[in-house]
């Protein structure tokens, strides 16, 4: 079992910033795409953002132009910086990833979900 570690969530008002962060372990072996999901109340969860380990990122028509999904590869963490926030982005985020723990071990990790909630 690999455990992502999520930050960065909060209230902001409509129009305002946030970054969230996602870390796995230090000793993890490879990481390959990760992504950022987002599940609103009475809502399926959605995938938001994606970004491949050499960097190539996706993303929901809704966020374009508002996030960006970014990753730091030697500190095995990435991030989703959202702006112009509305309050229809309101919703619990998730962080998962692809890992390999070890060479021949994979894994699809989640975190642990962080509230983020637009509001004035």
């Amino acid at each position: 079992q690999v455990q992502l570690v999520e930050s960065g969530g909060g209230l902001v008002q409509p129009g305002g910033s946030l970054t969230l962060s996602c870390a796995a372990p230090e000793d993890i072996f490879s990481i390959n795409d990760m992504r950022w999901f987002r599940q609103a109340p009475g809502r399926q969860r959605e995938l938001v953002a994606t970004i491949t380990q050499t960097g190539k990122t996706t993303y929901i028509e809704d966020v374009k132009g508002r996030f960006t999904i970014s990753r730091d590869n030697a500190k095995n963490t990435f991030y989703l910086q959202m702006s112009s926030l509305k309050p229809e982005d309101t919703a619990v985020y998730y962080c998962n990833a692809d890992v390999w723990p070890i060479p021949d071990m994979f894994r699809n990790a989640w975190g642990q979900g962080t509230q983020v909630t637009v509001s004035s």
